[in-house]
């Protein structure tokens, strides 16, 4: 996406400051997600899939994350 707002004919409605500030942080997390994201897959590409005594079952991570969004 670019940097600069998008124009139209139409004036935009600008968000409160709080607003603002809460969607600038959620930006900051999706970009931190995707950067990590990338690497692991960059990690793969480069070399090659983790060995299966490396992972941790797909059940355990479910749980997991559950237990996060329980808190």
């Amino acid at each position: 996406m670019s940097e600069q707002p998008a124009t139209t004919d139409h004036a935009r409605q600008q968000l409160e400051p709080a607003a603002a500030d809460t969607v600038r942080a959620y930006a900051a997390k999706t970009h931190e997600d995707a950067d990590q994201f990338a690497a692991v897959l960059e990690d793969i590409a480069a070399n090659g899939l983790p060995s299966v005594e490396d992972c941790m079952p797909w059940e355990e991570l479910r749980e997991a994350h559950l237990a996060r969004l329980a808190r």
